[in-house]
């Protein structure tokens, strides 16, 4: 979750419908029990879980233990794998000219 260091904004930027300062105290609680981890950097909160805040949540919420955050499962590449059979026949943007012989 990120927020904005600004007490005076009417709404959160991702939570329209709840005021900014709400969202600040409310992820500042959570953080000060050590729930999240706080990353500050011009002007803005970056919050991630903790594996207790994960723990916390599945109490909270009564969710199983084989719920995770999206964040944290690994995610299949949709592509193909890099390489492959043109077995380096220009194409590229190298350097120089390829020789003929």
């Amino acid at each position: 979750m990120v927020v904005k260091k600004d007490y005076q904004a009417c709404k959160h930027n991702e939570l329209e419908d709840i005021p900014n300062i709400q969202v600040m105290m409310v992820l500042r609680s959570l953080a000060s029990r050590n729930y999240l981890s706080e990353i500050y950097s011009w002007r803005w909160h970056y919050y991630t879980l903790t594996n207790e805040g994960i723990e916390y949540l599945r109490e909270v919420l009564h969710l199983p233990a084989q719920v995770f955050p999206s964040t944290l499962t690994k995610q299949r590449p949709t592509r193909a794998a890099l390489g492959g059979g043109d077995a380096g026949e220009g194409k590229g943007k190298g350097k120089g000219w390829k020789q003929e012989d």
